[in-house]
This record gives structure tokens, C-alpha cells and sequence, in this order.
């Protein structure tokens, strides 16, 4: 075969001073979006695409919390989210976090507008949902150009996952301190209470199991932008990650005893809005717990609110306290609200019978625009409605966490409290042996409010080792057990009663040792990671 003589096209030596054009990797290529540029260049998708993506995570995510409750579907929620912010930056990013906390805010914490109206549904979504905004752009940052600075196989998968994970946790920890005490629901980890990730909670508490959550979705999404890698090494290192939380063993929550508790739910009209006789919130407790009389117990407890009077301050609710306390034989622990020259609290009380108030505890964490107005001259000006319906307010506790009921050291949770990461520590650390939760969820009707509330103090259950009677004014009503399983539950909206030997326990959970001090580890890296991404990622792209 004849070979062609012509001369051939041999391409030019670069000119002296120019660089060879840069071959990109197909490493740095992100295929789930079509990025070319991760590092400030052109957007992965249009900007109304990353929007659709980011409103769709929201009711996505919410629906892994009760009561849907179907959780796996928060972390995918949370994975959308997170891929709306590929290749993304500055303001689009900022636009991405506004509209993915509102869609899910705006649908998590709905119940609010049962008697309450739109204005604090929206003024609390809007309020979280601009930390989401601010926190969206460096998570965006470390998505984007994390690839570029941490290009090894391991880093890649490991350091940047958790980077992004941590500053999704640093968020979650300032909103649930902050303003005013914070706003706790909605981390991610709050979803996980019935899932095989819960026993998690006793070993890094809330704030680390948030982390461990989102940084496995991180480490999917970041396999997932790789696909022109091999699928099976991506696909086993997702499946490895999984396996290891799935894997570590629940804390064995041992107990040191037990005590026999009657819980009460009297089914009251107990709302804020409620209009009720003086005295007929009493009145339905002392009915309900009359059939129990004659039980061997070692403790009564009511919910929040179980007596709308005083006994401190009447002589004939005193008697009437007293008389059910003296027939069941046992001390009485009831909420009220309590007075103290121009302070008001609400308040738990500690009733001996045959002796009056032994010891009181009030609430440290009153709710914001609910139970008492920050602020209130500036606040009013923008929602003279909204201040308007809240007449009074309470002050907050400063006594112990903690009531002696027979010689039982019980932690004691008003409503709200539960949410408080700092006031749950704060009981282990009084020495609580159980946890008396009293709630009032009658202002959001029958809705999946009550059972979001039931999910967190089942997550506290198992993250500080003790068991937690969850009793309310009209529902959901359980006592849970320091691993989490319900040892009885009450149906809503009816009155009730449950009479259970609950567990005790002294044992300090590995998560209640740390403390917060694994959350500010958390966001300390995340914060340093950043810094790293700001400095060097650029200069390495």
C-alpha cells in the first residue's frame, strides 16, 4: 500500500512567553450540572432552576419531621437544597438560602396560624429563613471551590463534606440561641427520632447529629458531581459512610431504679386566645386524676397550665390540691402561674400533701412574642396586633432545674424548655433522675405540632439517658424511656392517664459529658475550613 508523500500539518510550538492552554481534569468537572468553573465562574444551572430546586427542598424536608414523619425524606430535602447551591455565589447564593428556608419553614411550623394568624407564621419563617440566606453563601463558597483546594481522593470525600456539614450545624446553633433565646425546630437532627439514627444522639447530642447527617448528604452530592469517575468506587464509599453511623452501637442507658408515676392529661381549653370559668382548668385535672385513687403511685405530675389558679395564693384551691394529693398519698407536681411581687412566671410546683408548696420551679425559657414581648415599644410599631395579644409577661426562672418528688431527683421542663440544649444539660448536671416534661399545646389545635414537640423529647430521652414523661394539657401525651421507646401514650384531645413504673437513671451520657463543647468544635472547623477555601482555593484553581 502506497504511503502518502505530502507533507503533513504538524502544529507550532507555543510562542516564547505563552502558556499551553490549561487541559481541564474531568476530575473538576461537575456532571450532575453542568459546572465547568466552580470558583466564581458561570452558574451550574439558571438561577429560577436553583430557586425551583431550593423551594421544592423545603416541604420536602419538612416532611421527614411528624407528623409525615417519613424521615429519610428530610435528608434528601436537605441534599436538593445543598445541590441548589452548586456553583452558585454571593447574592444568587444568598436568594437560594432566603427561598429554601422559607419553603421550609412556611410549611414546618404552619401550625402556628391555627389561632395565632399569618403575621407570626410569617415574621418567624421570614426571621429564620435570613439566617439560611446568610449562612447559603459560604456554604456555597466551600461547595464551589472546596474541590479545588482539597483535590486529594480522601480530603475530597472527607474534609470537605464535613466542612459543608459544619456550617450547616454553626447555623443551627446560632438560631436556636439567638435572638431572644433562639428558635430551635427544625434541625435536622430533630426529624431523626424514630429513625435507625437516633441512638446516635447519646454519643454527639443534637448538634452532632445534625452534623453526621448533613455531612453523609454532603459526601452523596459530592459523589454524585463526580460522574465521570468509576460508579462503583463512588458507590462504595457512599455505602461505607452509611454503614459506619448505622453501625455504632446504641449507648446502653442503664437505669438504677425505678418510681411509679401518674401522669394526667385533663383535656383543657388552655389556649392563650382561650376563654374559660376561673378555675375550670383545675377543675378537669382534679376529675381526671380522681379515678386513680387507691393506686400505689410515688408521684402525681399535671401538664403546664393543669391548674389555671394559684394554690399559693388561694386557700380554697389549697384545699382542693391538697385533698387529691392526700388521696393518692403522693407528692402533686402541677404547673400554674405563679407570682412574686411584680414578677410573674410560670411556674411548677411541688405539692406535699398535707404540707403545701415544697419547692418550685419556674421557666427559664418563656417563648418570645408568646409569653412575654421583647422589646416591646420597638416591636409594636411594626405589629401592634401581634404585641397587642400578648397582655403580660412572664419573667424568666432563675431557680434550679431540679424538684426532690420523694426522694426522686426529677428535672423539670416547661413546655419550650425541651428545645433548650443548655437547659438540658443544666438538669443532668442538678442531678436529674428522670425528666418531668409539663406542656400546653392547646393554642395549635390538633396539629402535628404536638407530635414535633413528643419527636424532640424523645431525641432528649435518648441523648441525656433518662426517661421522659411527656404529659400535656390535651395531647400527645407518652412517657419514653431512656432508650427512646415508648413505655405508654395517651390519646389526644381526651382525658386521661397513665400509671407506669418509669426507669430511673444517674449514668452521664457520652453526649451530656461533652456538652457544647462538640457543637462549638463543630463550627470552629467549619469556620477554619472556610477561611482555607477564602484563602487558598483560589490561588490553587
Amino acid at each position: 500500500m502506497a504511503l502518502s508523500t505530502s507533507p503533513r500539518a504538524v502544529p507550532a510550538p507555543p510562542a516564547a512567553g505563552r502558556s499551553r492552554p490549561h487541559v481541564r481534569d474531568r476530575g473538576q468537572r461537575l456532571p450532575l450540572t453542568g459546572v465547568d468553573r466552580v470558583d466564581g465562574g458561570r452558574a451550574s444551572v439558571p438561577l429560577w432552576l436553583s430557586l425551583l430546586l431550593a423551594v421544592a427542598s423545603g416541604p420536602i424536608s419538612a416532611a421527614g419531621f411528624p407528623d409525615q414523619g417519613v424521615w429519610p425524606l428530610t435528608l434528601v430535602g436537605v441534599g436538593a437544597f445543598l445541590a441548589a447551591l452548586v456553583g452558585r455565589a454571593g447574592w444568587s447564593a444568598a436568594a437560594v438560602g432566603l427561598v429554601g428556608g422559607l419553603a421550609f419553614y412556611l410549611t414546618h411550623i404552619s401550625w402556628l396560624t391555627v389561632y395565632l394568624g399569618p403575621v407570626p407564621w410569617a415574621a418567624l419563617s421570614g426571621l429564620e429563613s435570613l439566617f439560611w440566606a446568610a449562612f447559603a453563601v459560604p456554604i456555597a463558597v466551600v461547595l464551589n471551590r472546596g474541590p479545588r483546594l482539597w483535590t486529594g481522593a480522601v480530603s475530597r470525600h472527607l474534609v470537605l463534606p464535613a466542612a459543608v456539614a459544619a456550617l450547616w450545624t454553626a447555623r443551627e446553633a446560632v438560631t436556636s440561641t439567638w435572638p431572644y433565646g433562639g428558635f430551635a425546630w427544625g434541625r435536622v437532627a430533630l426529624s431523626q427520632s424514630e429513625s435507625p439514627f437516633a441512638p446516635l444522639v447519646a454519643w454527639v447530642g443534637v448538634s452532632g447529629l445534625s452534623f453526621l447527617l448533613v455531612a453523609l448528604v454532603a459526601l452523596v452530592l459530592q459523589l454524585a458531581r463526580q460522574a465521570g469517575r468509576p460508579v462503583l468506587p463512588r458507590l462504595t464509599a457512599g455505602v461505607a459512610a452509611l454503614a459506619v453511623l448505622l453501625l455504632v452501637p446504641a449507648w446502653p442507658a442503664p437505669t438504677t431504679g425505678s418510681t411509679t408515676v401518674a401522669a394526667v392529661q385533663g383535656n383543657t381549653n388552655s389556649g392563650l386566645l382561650a376563654e374559660y370559668l376561673p378555675g375550670e382548668n383545675l377543675q378537669k385535672h382534679l376529675d381526671a386524676t380522681a379515678p386513680l385513687v387507691g393506686q400505689d403511685v410515688d408521684m402525681v405530675v399535671w401538664p403546664e397550665n393543669g391548674s389555671d389558679l394559684d394554690p399559693s395564693r388561694s386557700a380554697a384551691v389549697a384545699r382542693a390540691v391538697d385533698r387529691i394529693s392526700s388521696a393518692m398519698d403522693a407528692p402533686l407536681v402541677l404547673g400554674t402561674v405563679t407570682q412574686a411581687g411584680e414578677d410573674t412566671y410560670n411556674s411548677s410546683l411541688l405539692w406535699l400533701p398535707g404540707q403545701g408548696v415544697g419547692d418550685q420551679y419556674d421557666k427559664k425559657h418563656p417563648v418570645p412574642f408568646a409569653e412575654y414581648a421583647p422589646d416591646r415599644e420597638f416591636w409594636r410599631a411594626f405589629a401592634p396586633d401581634l404585641i397587642d395579644m400578648v397582655p403580660r409577661g412572664y419573667s424568666k426562672g432563675t431557680r434550679d432545674t431540679v424538684l426532690d418528688v420523694g426522694g426522686v431527683i426529677a428535672g423539670i421542663s416547661i413546655c419550650f424548655d425541651i428545645t433548650d440544649d443548655a437547659l438540658v444539660r443544666e438538669m443532668t448536671g442538678d442531678g436529674a433522675e428522670i425528666i418531668l416534661a409539663q406542656t400546653n399545646n392547646a393554642d395549635f389545635g390538633q396539629t402535628e405540632e404536638n407530635v414535633q414537640q413528643l419527636a424532640i423529647a424523645r431525641l432528649r430521652a435518648i441523648e441525656i439517658g433518662r426517661s421522659v414523661v411527656n404529659i400535656s394539657t390535651v395531647g400527645t401525651s407518652a412517657i419514653i424511656a431512656p432508650d427512646g421507646s415508648t413505655i405508654s401514650r395517651l390519646t389526644p384531645y381526651e382525658p386521661g392517664s397513665m400509671v407506669e413504673s418509669v426507669p430511673l437513671a444517674t449514668a452521664v451520657t457520652p453526649a451530656s459529658l461533652v456538652g457544647a463543647g462538640l457543637e462549638l468544635a463543630i463550627s470552629g472547623f467549619g469556620i477554619a475550613a472556610l477561611l482555607a477555601v477564602l484563602l487558598f482555593g483560589r490561588r490553587r484553581a
